[in-house]
C-alpha cells in the first residue's frame, strides 16, 4: 500500500494514498467535526462543518472531500476555521426549532453537541423559518422536516445502503428538503422501512415512532444482540429502559449485516415485551392449554412422534423447519427427519 506523508496541526502522520484529509485525521485520532459525513456513506461536502486550513490553498477546504498529497500541511482548528464553523452553525440555527428540552434526540443529537462545543447559543441571522406539519401516517418513522439540516445522509443511505431510492431531494431553494416522489407519504412510495435513514440522521428530523417519549439517550442501556427474525444472524444494538426494549439501532462493522437492517429487525422487536408472548411450553389437557415444563413438553412430542411412526410409518409425518433458526439447527432437524423419522417430508418456511 502506497502511503502519503502529511502534517496535521504540526504532527507528522502517514495515510494511504487516495485518502481524504478527514480520513487521514480520523485515522490519526485527530477530531474534525462533521454533520453530513458518515463512515458508511460517500462524501459530498454539503454541510461545510469539516472545513480546514490547507497551506497553499486560497480558501478553507472541506476535509471530507479534499484528497491528501505528499507534504501537505493542515490546520484543523485555526482561528479562521473555528470562526467559519461557528458561522455555519449560526446559519443552521436560523432555521431550526429550539425545543431541545422536549426533543427525543437530546443527548444523541450531533447538531446539539456541536452547538455546545462551539458555544453557539443564538443566531445573528433571524428570518423566516419553516413550519412543516409532522403528519406522516406510516407506522414506523416520524419525519419532522423542521429539524432537517439538509445533510442528505438519509437520501444517500436509501441509495447506497438499502438501494431502494425511495427518497431524494425535492423542491429548490428555501423549500428544498428530502422527500419521496411528488413529496408524498412514505407508505405510498417504494420505501421498505428498513430505517437506515433514521439510523444516519444527525438530528431529530427522523425518529422511530416506537421510541418517542420512551426516554433520553442516557436513560437507556445498550446491549449488542443477534436479530431473532431469521437465520442470517444480523447484529443489532438494543436499547432498554426498565427492562423493556424501546429502540433498536445498527451495529456498524459487525458481520454479517455490517450495519444494515430490515424493517423487522429495526421496528419489530416490540414483541419481546408483549403481554401475549409465550414464556413457557403449553400442553392441551381436557381441551385447554396448560403450562408445562420443557422436559414434559419434549417428552410428549417424542412419544407422539414415535407412536405415529410405529402405527402409520414415517411418511405419515411431515416436518417444517424455520428461517428463524441457524443453518446448523435446520441441518440437524432435516437429519433427524430423514434418519430417525425415516421420511423425506421436510420443507422450509422460506419457500411458502
Amino acid at each position: 500500500m502506497v502511503m502519503v506523508n502529511l502534517v496535521i496541526n504540526g504532527r507528522k502522520i502517514s495515510a494511504p494514498a487516495g485518502s481524504t484529509v478527514l480520513q487521514a485525521a480520523t485515522q490519526a485520532n485527530i477530531k474534525i467535526p462533521t454533520l453530513c459525513d458518515h463512515p458508511a456513506l460517500g462524501s459530498i461536502g454539503a454541510c461545510r462543518m469539516c472545513l480546514v486550513e490547507i497551506k497553499g490553498q486560497r480558501t478553507l477546504q472541506p476535509s471530507c472531500t479534499f484528497p491528501i498529497t505528499e507534504g501537505m500541511e493542515v490546520q484543523t482548528h485555526s482561528t479562521g476555521v473555528v470562526d467559519a464553523r461557528r458561522f455555519v452553525l449560526e446559519l443552521l440555527l436560523s432555521d431550526h426549532p429550539l425545543d431541545c428540552m422536549t426533543c427525543d434526540s437530546t443527548g444523541s443529537c450531533e447538531l446539539q453537541d456541536l452547538m455546545y462545543e462551539y458555544g453557539v447559543k443564538q443566531t445573528r441571522f433571524p428570518g423566516e423559518q419553516h413550519a412543516y406539519p409532522v403528519d406522516d401516517p406510516n407506522p414506523f418513522i416520524q419525519r419532522d422536516y423542521n429539524k432537517c439540516i439538509l445533510c442528505r445522509r438519509c437520501v444517500r443511505a436509501c441509495q447506497e445502503i438499502n438501494g431502494a431510492e425511495a427518497i431524494g431531494m425535492v423542491w429548490r431553494g428555501f423549500r428544498s428538503k428530502p422527500g419521496t416522489a411528488f413529496d408524498g407519504k412514505l407508505e405510498d412510495s417504494n420505501c421498505e422501512f428498513c430505517g437506515m435513514c433514521v439510523e444516519v440522521c444527525p438530528t431529530g428530523a427522523l425518529l422511530g415512532k416506537q421510541v418517542l417519549g420512551q426516554g433520553r439517550a442516557w436513560q437507556l442501556t445498550k446491549t449488542q444482540s443477534t436479530c431473532p427474525y431469521c437465520g442470517v444472524g444480523c447484529q443489532l444494538d438494543l436499547y432498554a429502559r426498565d427492562n423493556k426494549v424501546v429502540k433498536v439501532t445498527s451495529h456498524w462493522g459487525a458481520p454479517p449485516n455490517q450495519g444494515s437492517t430490515c424493517v423487522k429487525g429495526r421496528f419489530g422487536l416490540d414483541y419481546v415485551n408483549h403481554p401475549d408472548r409465550l414464556t413457557q411450553p403449553l400442553i392441551k389437557k381436557d381441551g385447554k392449554f396448560e403450562p408445562a415444563s420443557w422436559d414434559e413438553a419434549l417428552n410428549l412430542v417424542a412419544e407422539r412422534l414415535a407412536d405415529t411412526k410405529q402405527k402409520y410409518g414415517g411418511d405419515s409425518i411431515a416436518v417444517l423447519s424455520s428461517s428463524k433458526c441457524t443453518n446448523e439447527e435446520n441441518y440437524i432437524l432435516q437429519k433427524f427427519t430423514r434418519a430417525v423419522l425415516e421420511t423425506n417430508n421436510v420443507d422450509h418456511c422460506a419457500r411458502l
